[in-house]
């Protein structure tokens, strides 16, 4: 029997993918055979460990700042010139930090500017460039991580996470609708709290026992579980599904 999720000759580009989810992300992909450009912000000792723990022909790490257009061009030239062609892009970095309603207005307004530059604007260029290469080389996949904040709403202190979010999940049903014609599909994973240092900073921040009681599963998700879905998608297996939405949230959110 064939591995129903084999990637062995598809490069895949995941945008933070030194730690957390996306690390994750990276892990299950190379782990179905896809080679995997692992970007990554700051971390660079941690990209190159686990570029020589997976291997060297399976990894390639590259830094790129998500606020800097030059970074995000030379990224994917990179990403590209590696083995010739990307297959699938996995928007994956975000940041997410709190600002309070009653802070300074030039604070709030900073806050807000780059979050939406990070979540949103570097989405929306790294999938343009996608879809461009996707028309020239006969189709491809976008996986956009999101989460449930996205649709429901988000705490006072994250509205600008859950807006640039929402502005993610936005684009990529536009082109999953105006680029289905040209092989080009979309995947949106709305994540809920998963274990990671981002998620455990919301813990210590509300309560981790607060946060629990909201997931009727009856415990967190793990950046393994968000992988899965996201290897399924990359797989070529849905596309008459796309520009869907699939919640990873342990039922805590349904829609």
């Amino acid at each position: 029997m064939t591995n129903f999720t084999d990637l062995t000759g598809k490069t895949i580009l995941v945008t933070g993918a030194s730690r957390g989810i996306g690390e994750g992300i990276l892990r299950g992909l190379v782990a179905q055979g896809a080679a995997v450009v692992l970007n990554y912000t700051s971390s660079r000792d941690r990209a190159e460990a686990i570029a020589d723990e997976l291997g060297r022909d399976k990894v390639l790490p590259v830094q790129a700042a998500m606020d800097s257009v030059e970074d995000l061009e030379r990224l994917w030239q990179t990403a590209v010139a590696w083995k010739g062609r990307i297959d699938v892009l996995v928007n994956n970095a975000a940041v997410r930090q709190p600002i309070a309603m009653t802070a300074d207005a030039k604070d709030w307004d900073a806050h807000w500017l780059y979050t939406l530059k990070v979540n949103l604007v570097a989405t929306a260029h790294l999938s343009r460039l996608a879809v461009l290469h996707f028309e020239e080389t006969g189709g491809g996949s976008i996986i956009g991580i999101s989460a449930r904040i996205a649709v429901r709403g988000d705490r006072p202190d994250f509205f600008h996470d859950g807006a640039s979010k929402g502005g993610m999940n936005s684009l990529l049903r536009g082109i999953a609708r105006f680029y289905a014609k040209k092989n080009i599909q979309t995947y949106i994973l709305c994540v809920g709290v998963i274990g990671t240092r981002q998620g455990e900073d919301m813990l210590s921040i509300y309560g981790a026992q607060e946060m629990l009681n909201e997931i009727p599963a009856g415990h967190f998700g793990t950046p393994e579980d968000v992988a899965n879905v996201a290897v399924f998608c990359a797989s070529g297996k849905a596309k008459y599904s796309s520009g869907t939405t699939i919640d990873v949230t342990g039922a805590s959110f349904i829609h």
